[in-house]
């Protein structure tokens, strides 16, 4: 392509070339952005709620004492240390019982051991609202511990 010196040629320049391939790559670098942020976010919660079944059932499971405010405050510290969970006692369900069902005795013998089960439930919920896609999931995770004293 020839130029002419002291005239400014845009369709033939190279700079507006990169500035449209720019304007039409921006919103789809955006979204991957985001969305790798919120992808983050829930494979992040989803460890949280994991965990928080966990440390629940282990209090309750090892105290000698064990109440359902005790597994609910493990669970939900648990939850909360990470970001953006905001997680209550509403979040955590606590049950104990026998392999057959029956009623535990405390403290449990060894030929009939005693069970704690705790159930941590979340919803996760985007950053952004996206089209076609679903903005919400809920999380929920059950650990059972055989009780010890």
């Amino acid at each position: 392509m020839f130029r002419h010196r002291g005239t400014c040629n845009w369709v033939g320049s190279e700079r507006g070339q990169s500035m449209v391939e720019l304007a039409l790559l921006l919103p789809l670098l955006v979204f991957v952005l985001i969305g790798g942020a919120d992808l983050a976010r829930a494979y992040a919660i989803q460890l949280a709620v994991q965990n928080a079944a966990r440390a629940g059932a282990e209090a309750y499971a090892i105290t000698s004492a064990p109440t359902i405010g005790l597994a609910q405050a493990a669970a939900v510290g648990e939850m909360n240390r990470t970001p953006t969970v905001q997680a209550t006692n509403s979040n955590v369900a606590v049950s104990e019982g026998q392999a057959d069902g029956s009623t535990c005795v405390h403290p449990p013998p060894a030929a009939t051991p005693c069970f704690v089960t705790v159930t941590v439930t979340y919803t996760f919920q985007t950053v952004t609202p996206w089209p076609l896609i679903p903005n919400t999931a809920l999380f929920n995770r059950t650990t059972q511990f055989r009780m010890f004293y």
